[in-house]
């Protein structure tokens, strides 16, 4: 049965993380001058009537070649899973397509995996952008390039002084005033807004064709990924050559 990349990639990450744990083991076990020491001494004693020893040997327990054997096995299979998925990466593509229009033909799996990446912080960017004021009716501005409110008028006053006489003159008395303020109208402002946010609906709409690409981006991954693949044998030319 065909190989297929995806299939290649649910297997990579655990295939490299057994390659460096069995490496590790290797090198802690290399690292250990008592496993790799053997001995092997005999006892003849220097007269016939002399103690009678047994032999005494300590077997090597860690041979450095059996280590790379076995390390160049564990190896060659991570080296041809990464060559079978690397080398399908430059052969897997797909079609971006949004609303039946091919946008992009023939994108390869990696720069479908850089669209995925961008696409999402340029989601994040669009969702950010500044929005008009609801509160306000906008219309666009063709002088200014701008969105622009109705002018509105307003009233601008001045304090005036005014006296209010509590209690009037008297012969014994002088009259008792009091002084307030009136807001008097002085003149009008007439006020027009102006912004360089965008409509509610337009960051709505940008939002929309985002997710509609990234969609359409992952649908194309998926079929990239369904691409039937060549097995690559890449492990044993190299640990032939570095071991051999």
């Amino acid at each position: 049965m065909a190989t297929k990349l995806n299939q290649i990639i649910a297997v990579e990450k655990g295939v490299k993380s057994r390659a460096q744990q069995d490496l590790t083991t290797a090198q802690h076990g290399l690292q250990k001058p008592a496993l790799l020491a053997g001995i092997s001494r005999t006892y003849q004693p220097k007269d016939e009537e002399g103690e009678q020893l047994p032999p005494e040997s300590t077997p090597v327990q860690v041979k450095a070649e059996d280590v790379l054997r076995d390390t160049a096995r564990t190896l060659t299979r991570l080296f041809d899973v990464t060559a079978t998925k690397d080398w399908a990466n430059c052969e897997a593509r797909a079609d971006v397509t949004v609303d039946g229009r091919v946008l992009v033909d023939g994108v390869p799996v990696g720069y479908l995996l850089f669209l995925e990446k961008q696409l999402a912080e340029i989601l994040a960017f669009v969702r950010r952008l500044p929005v008009l004021d609801a509160a306000e009716s906008w219309t666009q501005d063709p002088s200014t390039d701008a969105w622009k409110t109705e002018p509105v008028r307003t009233v601008r006053t001045k304090k005036v002084p005014r006296n209010h006489v509590k209690a009037e003159a008297t012969e014994n008395h002088p009259a008792q005033v009091e002084v307030y303020y009136e807001d008097v109208p002085v003149g009008y402002w007439t006020t027009v807004k102006f912004s360089g946010a965008l409509p509610a609906r337009r960051v709505r709409e940008l939002i929309e064709r985002v997710e509609k690409l990234q969609q359409a981006v992952k649908f194309a991954r998926e079929e990239a990924n369904g691409t039937e693949i060549t097995d690559r044998r890449v492990g044993d030319a190299v640990f032939g050559y570095l071991f051999g």
